[in-house]
């Protein structure tokens, strides 16, 4: 019997995305069998911190409407300095919302947890990141760990999973922890 075809969306930043924490999760996601869809500002090419250049398949805005319709499996916000635009950004936050609320798996590296402080996903539950945002974190109700990846069952969000990890180090531990939190 063959697994159900899972659909992830990856949010990154217009400018300044990590690249590694792009590319290694991505990876991942699809050797498992992941169809993968990037998202950003708009489908103007995003340029990572390590110089990568990468044209978008989609906007946010058509990533939120899409999760709307219940395509996806995953949302995963990638980290690098450049994701602080997306900080208080409200499409980026009911991408998230509407994924953990079909009880699905948010993911989010480096600084990119911060996304979900204002999306009352955290409220509780264990999560990392780069160690800039811990405040923003635990001001949110998370409980920061400072672990490489942190998983958690979210019972907030319909039992939803959130995968965190803490910078680029973590790239190919927060993709492995991706793939399991889907089942692959």
């Amino acid at each position: 019997m063959s697994q159900p075809q899972r659909n992830a969306v990856m949010l990154i930043a217009p400018d300044n995305f990590r690249d590694e924490e792009y590319f290694k999760p991505k990876a991942l996601l699809e050797e498992a069998g992941c169809s993968v869809t990037t998202a950003s500002q708009s489908t103007a090419a995003c340029t990572g911190m390590l110089g990568a250049r990468v044209q978008p398949d989609i906007t946010l805005v058509q990533a939120v409407s899409m999760a709307r319709n219940d395509l996806w499996d995953a949302a995963v916000f990638v980290g690098g300095s450049g994701a602080e635009v997306y900080f208080n950004d409200g499409d980026a936050q009911a991408l998230a919302r509407e994924v953990a609320g079909r009880g699905c798996v948010v993911g989010a590296i480096c600084i990119a947890p911060a996304i979900l402080a204002h999306t009352g996903l955290l409220q509780g539950i264990p999560v990392t990141s780069f160690p800039s945002v811990r405040e923003i974190l635990e001001d949110a109700g998370a409980t920061w760990t400072g672990e490489q990846v942190e998983h958690a069952l979210n019972l907030v969000a319909d039992g939803s999973v959130t995968v965190t990890a803490n910078g680029p180090e973590a790239a190919e531990a927060f993709g492995a922890a991706l793939v399991k939190a889907l089942g692959l």
